[in-house]
């Protein structure tokens, strides 16, 4: 008799444990929507990101080759250095000029000719 009470209890356990796994299941997958919506705006971000740089690449009479940008919903950050101020003030202009961009942060420097 003992054993078939406890055999008894056992299985209602399981069972109460079973139906919390699949309860929590449930709750995950409605927070799902939000977590995937993470890698489309790193994806757009990047985009962007790589939009601005062929057009720094593109604009004639500027080296990119040491300006870095990041991009954060639509926000652009211009690091890194160029040659000359009017190389900067092209950068930035040719940043301005993407299709997506919201704003231009502009924390480049002049490079030293050492």
């Amino acid at each position: 008799m003992k054993a078939l009470t406890i055999v008894k209890a056992a299985g209602g356990i399981a069972a109460v444990v079973f139906a919390l796994h699949v309860n929590a299941q449930a709750s995950d997958s409605t927070a799902s929507p939000a977590a995937a919506a993470a890698p489309v705006s790193k994806a757009a971000n990047r985009a962007l990101a790589k939009k601005v740089r062929h057009a720094l690449a593109r604009t004639k009479g500027l080296d990119p080759t040491h300006i870095y940008v990041k991009v954060v919903g639509g926000a652009v950050r211009l690091t890194g250095s160029a040659e000359t101020e009017g190389q900067i003030d092209l950068a930035v202009k040719a940043a301005q000029g993407v299709d997506g961009v919201t704003d231009v942060k502009n924390d480049l420097t002049v490079r030293s000719n050492n």
